[in-house]
């Protein structure tokens, strides 16, 4: 792409490396070019615009996907793994960090509705019913 009218710095070459000024990967005084040909260069400044909004747009609606908390370390350890040249698992990291979290989620809600079950015995009286009226709210939560 060209937009016709010299540059200092080809639009093609400002194109192919347009998501390192994005991410901010780019070095400071390259920056300050890049800056430069932007100001100049109105096709290019539109594709930068363009594509600043599609990157704005994908954090906003896939940014909030949770990530497993040992996912880091789990993949570190593939890494060392791969370049000890041991086999590597055929579960994906990803996958199994997901496994794991999910166990334990479950291992946690299992704790919490037994000591919830173990709150609504406490408030049932001698004869099995439950003395109050907060008491029998909380044992229809559970329920």
């Amino acid at each position: 792409m060209s937009c016709g009218e010299p540059h200092e710095k080809d639009c093609s070459e400002v194109l192919d490396h347009l998501y390192e000024y994005l991410d901010r990967e780019m070095p400071a005084g390259e920056c300050a070019d890049f800056q430069v040909h932007l100001d100049e260069c109105s096709p290019c400044l539109e594709k930068y615009g363009l594509e600043q909004a599609v990157k704005k747009l994908v954090k906003r609606c896939c940014g909030h996907d949770d990530v497993p908390t040992d996912l880091r370390s789990k993949v570190m350890g593939r890494i060392d793994l791969i370049r000890a040249g041991e086999t590597v698992p055929e579960v994906s990291v990803l996958e199994q960090a997901k496994q794991e979290q999910a166990q334990r989620e479950q291992s946690d809600a299992a704790a919490a509705g037994s000591q919830e079950a173990a709150g609504a015995s406490e408030a049932a009286g001698p004869s099995g019913t439950t003395g109050s009226a907060d008491a029998r709210a909380k044992a229809a939560r559970t329920e």
